[in-house]
C-alpha cells in the first residue's frame, strides 16, 4: 500500500511533464528557435535572472550570515519577513512592486522627479525575480553558516587570519554546499518567475517578455509547438536545477 501510494504521486507528477515531451516535434524545436520572440525571450531570461542572482548573492550572504550568527531584538521578524515571498502568491508581490514602485505608487513622484521609470521595464522583471527569488537563498546560506563549526573559525582567528580572511578562507568553504545550493535553487526560482513579473513588468517583447511569458502569450495566440518547445525548455533547466541541487545536498552530508 506505501508503494502504490507513492507510485500515485509520482506518476501524478511525471505523467503531464511527459506529455509535453509527447507533443514535442523535432522540427518545432529548430523552427520555434529560429523565431525573434523565442530568442528573444531566451536572452531575457538569462540576462535578468542572472542579475537577480547576482544582485540577490552581493545582498542575501551577508543577510544569512547576520540571521545565521547574531542575536538582536526583532530577529524572529527579520526572519519571517524573509521568508514571506515564499508564501504569498506572486501576483500579490508583483502588485505590492507596483504600488511601491510604479509611476504612480508610493515612490513613483521621487522616481519620477530623477528621470526614473522602474514598471514595465527590464529592470523591473529583474526586481521582481530577486523579490520571489531571494529567500531561497537566503534560506539555505543561513543553514549553511548556521551548520559551520565555530571552533575551526576560533581556530583561524588565533593563528591571526583577521575576521575577513576567516569568512573567505574557513567559513564561507565549509557553508558552499549549502551556498551553492541556495544559489542554484535560487536562479531556478526566478527563471520560472511568472506572476510577479507580468504584474509589475508587463509582457513586452524584448523588455519584459521571459520565458515563462512568452509560454502563455503564446498559448493564448493559439502557437502551441512554440509554447511547448519553451516549456521543455523550462523543465530541461528545472531538471537541472533539482539534480544540483540534491548533488550538493548529499555532498554536505559526507
Amino acid at each position: 500500500m506505501v508503494a502504490l501510494a507513492a507510485a500515485i504521486l509520482i506518476a501524478f507528477i511525471v505523467v503531464p511533464l511527459a506529455g509535453l515531451f509527447f507533443h514535442l516535434d523535432p522540427a518545432d524545436v529548430i523552427a520555434a528557435l529560429r523565431t525573434t520572440a523565442a530568442q528573444e525571450a531566451l536572452r531575457l531570461s538569462i540576462v535578468t535572472t542572472f542579475s537577480s542572482l547576482a544582485i540577490t548573492l552581493l545582498l542575501g550572504t551577508p543577510l544569512a550570515y547576520i540571521l545565521a550568527r547574531a542575536t538582536f531584538p526583532g530577529r524572529y521578524l527579520v526572519d519571517a519577513v524573509v521568508d514571506l515571498p515564499i508564501v504569498i502568491p506572486p501576483a500579490v508581490a508583483g502588485l505590492a512592486l507596483l504600488l511601491a514602485f510604479g509611476r504612480n505608487g508610493t515612490f513613483g513622484p521621487l522616481l519620477a522627479a530623477l528621470g526614473i521609470q522602474l514598471s514595465f521595464s527590464t529592470v523591473a522583471v529583474i526586481m521582481a525575480q530577486t523579490f520571489v527569488a531571494s529567500p531561497f537563498y537566503v534560506r539555505a546560506a543561513r543553514a549553511g553558516f548556521a551548520g559551520v563549526d565555530r571552533t575551526l573559525e576560533a581556530a583561524s582567528l588565533t593563528l591571526g587570519m583577521g575576521p575577513l580572511r576567516t569568512f573567505a578562507y574557513i567559513t564561507v568553504p565549509l557553508a558552499a554546499p549549502a551556498l551553492i545550493g541556495g544559489a542554484v535553487l535560487c536562479w531556478a526560482r526566478a527563471l520560472g518567475e511568472f506572476g510577479a513579473t507580468i504584474m509589475f513588468a508587463g509582457n513586452l517583447a524584448g523588455v519584459s517578455q521571459t520565458l515563462p511569458l512568452a509560454v502563455y502569450l503564446n498559448l493564448e495566440s493559439g502557437n502551441l509547438p512554440v509554447a511547448v518547445v519553451l516549456s521543455v525548455i523550462l523543465i530541461l533547466f528545472s531538471l537541472i536545477v533539482v539534480v544540483t541541487v540534491h548533488a550538493t545536498a548529499d555532498r554536505r552530508s559526507i
